[in-house]
């Protein structure tokens, strides 16, 4: 008896050396936010931000007055691929939050089996069963059938609690894939007013080009009289030909442009091609919203995409620390409760078929982790490329603000200053055509004055399109679009 309690003791020993030796788990990169912690207060050193004035918080609905671009949106919101594809995947993620929070409890199933198994006879068990008599002069049979039903549990007690740290991780994933959503909205709603404006672009553009065509074809029928009186020559007529020509074929070209652009915002609101319903007469009497920044600190709140990097950060960190958890000890306890017997009309003898197990199992790695380190290697890895681009996220937002905050102030000079070039080649063509008419100018000096003029035009619309987009693309990199 002594001998047998010596012999456990040295057993207890080694089984606690083993699992002391398993609970050795390397340590995870320590890593640290220095891009977060120096944003800076401004957006830039000429003006300060008013934390208390910011667009980017602006519903989307007060931001558009435009109706029939509100409507294109409310359609884009309902129909977009893309936007229900996101939609589902926060579906996926909350289904893994689920499945993590499962493995908290036990698992209990149910199941009957059947079975026969027939032993040698010149064994221990097989001279067991042969000695054996299930009732007086009534042998045990020979092959031995099995029956058996019942239920069987499992629970691996969360000691390190490991579970609950996967349960974490698949939560802070679960919510970027939220945010991840509302980038998404915040992108389509930029991408549907870009697309919108450039159209009233294209609408206008078509209507210059149709004026210009006119404004060649009285040049065209003055040439020929000039022609018939000697006061010009054929190479006249003919360059205002070919200038003519030219500015149908452009038409043709805007014309595909525009085909192109509606089916682009099609596409964007889900949807077979159809008409876009706008107004164009009033795109370029069009006033921009007044856009306030707030300050650059703000962005880690509105901006979707900042969020959702930042919760993955934090999913990454909860995976590193899950994965070193695995290599301590696991503690399961595994129940069954059910009958058992090898005929089964004596499943119902109680409380003789009654069978029963009650099993705790501590257990460990202890040789060969190498797929254990390779996770926890993965994990470390996984959670700083999530810090950098996290880092990356932050930087390209404020770099965002600040390039379209220049943007916006320098189109809108640019604008000014084409509007004052228009209005001077508008002047210059009234005269080069009187002076034509009066052969005081040659067919040259109009030529030139209206393809310069038909230039400034085209580059004008351009600008009032790029001045509207600028806009919406500034609001959309404050975090506006989303809420």
């Amino acid at each position: 008896m002594k001998i047998y309690n010596k012999h456990n003791k040295y057993i207890a020993a080694i089984a606690l050396s083993l699992v002391l030796a398993s609970c050795k788990a390397p340590m995870a990169t320590v890593i640290k936010d220095e891009v977060k912690e120096n944003v800076p207060q401004n957006f830039n050193q000429e003006e300060q931000g008013d934390a208390n004035n910011n667009s980017g918080t602006t519903p989307w609905r007060q931001f558009f007055t435009d109706p029939n671009l509100v409507s294109l949106i409310e359609t884009a919101l309902k129909n977009n691929q893309e936007l229900m594809i996101t939609l589902q995947e926060i579906e996926i993620a909350k289904s893994g939050v689920l499945a993590k929070k499962g493995r908290l409890t036990p698992t209990v199933s149910a199941g009957i089996g059947a079975g026969v198994s027939k032993v040698g006879r010149y064994t221990s068990e097989g001279a067991g069963d042969a000695s054996t008599e299930i009732e007086p002069g009534k042998e045990v049979p020979d092959p031995l059938g099995n029956f058996e039903g019942g239920l069987m549990a499992n629970w691996e007690i969360d000691i390190w609690k490991k579970l609950r740290t996967e349960k974490d991780a698949a939560v802070a994933h679960y919510l970027s894939t939220v945010e991840g959503k509302n980038f998404v909205l915040s992108n389509l709603i930029e991408e549907v007013a870009d697309n919108y404006y450039e159209l009233l672009a294209l609408d206008n553009q078509l209507d210059i080009i149709q004026q210009y065509t006119k404004l060649q074809q009285k040049a065209l029928e003055i040439s020929k009289i000039q022609k018939e009186a000697a006061a010009a020559t054929e190479l006249a007529v003919k360059k205002f030909e070919a200038e003519l020509a030219k500015s149908k074929a452009s038409e043709y070209t805007i014309r595909q442009q525009i085909i192109e652009k509606e089916n682009e915002i099609n596409a964007l609101c889900g949807r077979f091609p159809q008409p876009i319903v706008r107004t164009k007469e009033d795109f370029m009497t069009t006033i921009p919203q007044t856009v306030y920044t707030g300050i650059p600190s703000q962005l880690l709140a509105n901006r979707p995409d900042i969020k959702q990097a930042e919760l993955e950060l934090k999913s990454s960190k909860l995976d590193v620390e899950a994965a070193r958890k695995e290599f301590y000890p696991s503690l399961e306890i595994s129940a069954t409760l059910g009958l058992e017997a090898f005929k089964p009309s004596y499943l119902v003898k109680l409380p003789e078929s009654m069978a029963a197990s009650l099993v705790g199992e501590l257990a460990g790695p202890l040789i060969n982790k190498s797929a254990i380190k390779a996770n926890f290697q993965s994990a470390d890895a996984r959670q700083i490329q999530a810090l950098y681009e996290y880092d990356k996220t932050i930087l390209n937002a404020y770099l965002d603000v600040a390039n379209l905050m220049s943007k916006v102030k320098n189109i809108d000079q640019y604008y000014k200053l084409k509007s004052e070039e228009t209005q001077a080649l508008e002047k210059s063509i009234d005269i080069a055509n009187q002076l034509f008419r009066n052969s005081r100018a040659d067919y040259l000096e109009v030529l030139l004055n209206q393809r310069d003029a038909l230039d400034a035009k085209m580059e004008l619309v351009e600008a009032k399109q790029k001045q509207l987009s600028t806009v919406v693309d500034i609001y959309k990199s404050l975090g506006g679009g989303w809420k």
